[in-house]
């Protein structure tokens, strides 16, 4: 019996139309011997830092050896290069625009190969959906065992973004950012146990989410709690989220509403 590949998907293509599929019927044409799973279809369009959160919030929790393909791909067409990226546990394929830029960060890359072997895509190439005519089909291939050398070779000029780090320098006074809004307007900070200590969080440490334009706008979260059922209705806490991070939210509304907030957003964590 052949050993079975899997691999994930991740797009802003939605579920409405063909995009998704196309994908899945490239890859399957090429090996069946597949197992593919959704992440996710419902990014905001072009946003590749949504997508690279997403990605990095779920990439690990797949088995070794698994190949993520990410298109989220707002360049398509133009001179972005298509990427494979090969770290220690995952194989990762998508365009070169920064999406994996916490794989950079969290994974021992050992080689990131820029794909030039058109031999191994859907001929002729569509300009506009390289998911399905580049990336879908590389993947197909790396599961049927194709030497990954053969796709390309080597680069080291790869785009990344910086992920923010909080700013630790005043141990009273933390800095960080608001890293990713999710559907149900939690905020996502780059808070994590490593800067924030639970002794201070229960001595009396609180959050303040600093708006940019209006400073009367800023808002203080003083409550913490370990589970969402802890507070009350509409009432702004923190916790520690299944991410890891530190997410700021608010019961059965959104607190990206609540709190204007967005992507970016400075937020302190004042120490008693």
């Amino acid at each position: 019996m052949s050993k079975r590949h899997l691999v994930t998907l991740l797009t802003d293509f939605g579920t409405m139309d063909h995009f998704v599929a196309a994908m899945k019927g490239v890859i399957l044409d090429i090996h069946r011997d597949v197992d593919i799973v959704d992440i996710s279809h419902d990014i905001p369009p072009h946003d590749v830092f949504a997508a690279a959160f997403v990605l990095n919030s779920a990439m690990s929790y797949f088995p070794r050896f698994t190949t993520h393909v990410a298109v989220v791909d707002p360049t398509v067409g133009s001179a972005r290069r298509p990427i494979l990226v090969m770290t220690d546990n995952y194989n990762f394929i998508g365009p070169d625009n920064g999406l994996f830029s916490y794989v950079y960060q969290t994974e021992t890359v050992n080689r990131v190969i820029h794909i030039t072997a058109d031999y191994y895509f859907r001929q002729p190439v569509c300009p506009t959906f390289h998911g399905r005519d580049v990336f879908a089909p590389i993947a197909g291939y790396l599961a049927k065992g194709v030497d990954p050398r053969k796709m390309g070779e080597p680069i080291t000029d790869y785009v990344r973004f910086d992920v923010p780090r909080p700013d630790v320098s005043d141990p009273k006074r933390l800095r960080g950012a608001i890293l990713h809004i999710d559907r149900f307007g939690n905020c996502f900070t780059n808070f994590t146990k490593e800067h924030i200590q639970l002794a201070a969080l229960r001595a009396g440490g609180r959050f303040l989410v600093i708006h940019p334009q209006d400073p009367a706008k800023s808002r203080e979260v003083t409550k913490f709690v370990t589970h969402y059922a802890e507070a009350q209705p509409n009432e702004l806490f923190a916790l520690f989220s299944s991410t890891g991070y530190l997410e700021i939210a608010a019961l059965k509304v959104p607190a990206a509403r609540v709190l204007e907030a967005r992507r970016g957003m400075e937020v302190q964590f004042v120490v008693p």
